[in-house]
């Protein structure tokens, strides 16, 4: 039992190097925050945990390994991950002076459904975090470890995601901190969407250079 614990302290440490880099999730939680209510940020984040759980399951399944061999359906994933990162960063290219703030046009509000859905397809649809979860459950994580306790990691790194993006929600929700960025908010909204274009493009360029391999779980698993 005490390797399953050095295992799983190993797991938490690169998961959590992982989810604190900059990246898509990042990119689109922020701007939940500033835009949205609390409630449908708090959403977002949500929906970004449940997602790990879809990497996770297809691990766990060994499908993702199967998906990461096949030079077609990985390139396929990255280009579908793409074109929602390009839908998302035309959203925040749009915006307005004065527009940062939900209650400053109550058009721009989300149903919640809406803003859990963003936060689930961002992460589910970004071919590096399949990268990342297939090198953790097959380097990292040993093959002979229980099925329910490589499932219990999995448990928990969804877990850890959705309450370390639920903290970005809460600050960046706190009225002092949205009052800082009312003047500026709308270039922070399209540095934002200039950050997702070219992460967007980076994902095209992959499909062009050649297949990545997941060899080694990197910490960048949202860049």
């Amino acid at each position: 039992m005490q390797n399953y614990w050095l295992e799983f302290l190993t797991v938490a440490l690169v998961h959590l190097l992982a989810v604190a880099s900059p990246g898509p999730d990042f990119a689109v939680m922020l701007r939940q925050a500033l835009t949205q209510a609390r409630r449908n940020a708090l959403l977002t984040a949500m929906g970004i945990g449940i997602g790990i759980l879809l990497h996770v399951g297809y691990s766990l399944l060994g499908i993702g390994l199967i998906i990461q061999q096949s030079v077609m359906l990985f390139t396929v994933l990255k280009v579908i991950g793409a074109v929602y990162l390009l839908y998302i960063a035309w959203h925040c290219l749009r915006a307005k002076p004065g527009a940062i703030h939900v209650q400053a046009n109550g058009g721009q509000a989300q149903t919640g459904w809406a803003a859990f859905r963003l936060g689930f397809l961002t992460n589910a649809l970004n071919p590096k975090a399949t990268l990342f979860f297939v090198s953790l459950f097959s380097v990292i994580i040993n093959p002979g470890t229980p099925v329910l306790l490589q499932a219990g990691y999995g448990i928990y790194m969804a877990l850890a995601t959705g309450l370390w993006f639920a903290m970005v929600a809460v600050f960046f929700t706190h009225p002092r901190v949205r009052r800082g960025f009312n003047r500026f908010g709308h270039w922070l909204d399209r540095t934002m969407g200039g950050i997702l274009v070219l992460l967007a493009g980076q994902l095209l360029l992959s499909t062009v250079s050649g297949s990545e391999s997941p060899s080694v779980p990197s910490p960048g698993m949202d860049r």
